[in-house]
């Protein structure tokens, strides 16, 4: 049985990651170590990790962290949050749009719009989800979709780009209500779960967990982020997909194995690598 973490953040454990708030996480953690809970992850069964970029710089690490390591592969985007940081330099966006090119990078993202915090003003946001949206169409790639408070600018850009259908991707850490989630399926999106699920407290999402079609779910940790339940309080691992899993299996009333492997499936039908699975 093999699990895959489809979003997790491990390239910032890097001294060369900086300051940011994600590698300030990775530091609370004793001994971290990106082999080690490379490691760890594949003890739990945890066998694929899809490393997902958020910076310029974040995006480039991702890609040089899955180069030399077996089972790994990277994607590469721009968070909502530092599209201001990157919309008016021609030199980074060409940086960027070089990466899609590397070896083992499968997917944009993570990409989308956040209004929760808004760090950058929606109509940046909108423009940088825009210039990844036709990156993805021009590489065939699919894309990692952030979007937290900002559907309702998001399915008219969405539908824009999505002439023929052609768009593929997935909901990350999906937390929105039914008619989102209803719409996403109708679009042939999947479904993102992570910790979330385990210490949620709002009905209608449990709902959304319990709806997604085994076919259209994804295990994701979003680590060094929203660690599971009964873990809250320490650091997030990949190795932690096994906790979601077992946790959602429970929860919809399915067997475990299933789960995980449809889970699999799914991860390798939407990353079009052959080498997932």
């Amino acid at each position: 049985m093999d699990l895959v973490d489809t979003h997790c953040h491990i390239q910032s454990i890097s001294p060369l990651a900086g300051d940011d708030y994600t590698a300030e996480l990775w530091r609370k953690l004793p001994g971290a170590d990106i082999d080690e809970l490379i490691s760890r992850a594949k003890s739990a069964s945890v066998t694929k990790l899809i490393i997902v970029g958020c910076t310029l710089d974040n995006s480039i690490l991702a890609v040089d962290l899955v180069k030399s390591r077996p089972n790994t592969w990277a994607s590469v985007g721009i968070h909502p949050h530092e599209a201001k940081d990157h919309i008016g330099s021609s030199q980074k966006v060409g940086v960027f749009s070089s990466l899609v090119k590397k070896d083992k990078v499968i997917a944009i993202g993570e990409c989308g719009l956040d209004y929760y915090y808004e760090h950058s003003p929606r109509g940046t946001q909108i423009k940088m989800l825009e210039f990844q949206l036709q990156l993805a169409l021009d590489n065939n790639l699919p894309i990692i979709f952030h979007v937290r408070q900002a559907f309702k600018d998001f399915w008219p850009v969405f539908n824009n780009f999505n002439r023929g259908n052609k768009l593929r991707g997935v909901l990350h850490s999906y937390t929105d209500n039914l008619a989102n989630f209803a719409k996403a399926l109708d679009h042939g999106l999947y479904i993102g779960v992570n910790g979330i699920a385990t210490f949620n407290k709002d009905p209608q999402l449990t709902e959304v967990h319990k709806q997604i079609p085994l076919n259209r779910l994804l295990l994701e940790t979003d680590s060094p982020f929203l660690t599971p339940s009964p873990i809250r309080g320490t650091i997030n691992e990949p190795k932690n997909i096994a906790l979601i899993a077992s946790f959602l299996a429970d929860l919809r009333g399915e067997d475990f194995s299933r789960l995980a492997q449809q889970t699999t499936i799914n991860a390798s039908e939407l990353f079009l690598t052959e080498k997932i699975i």
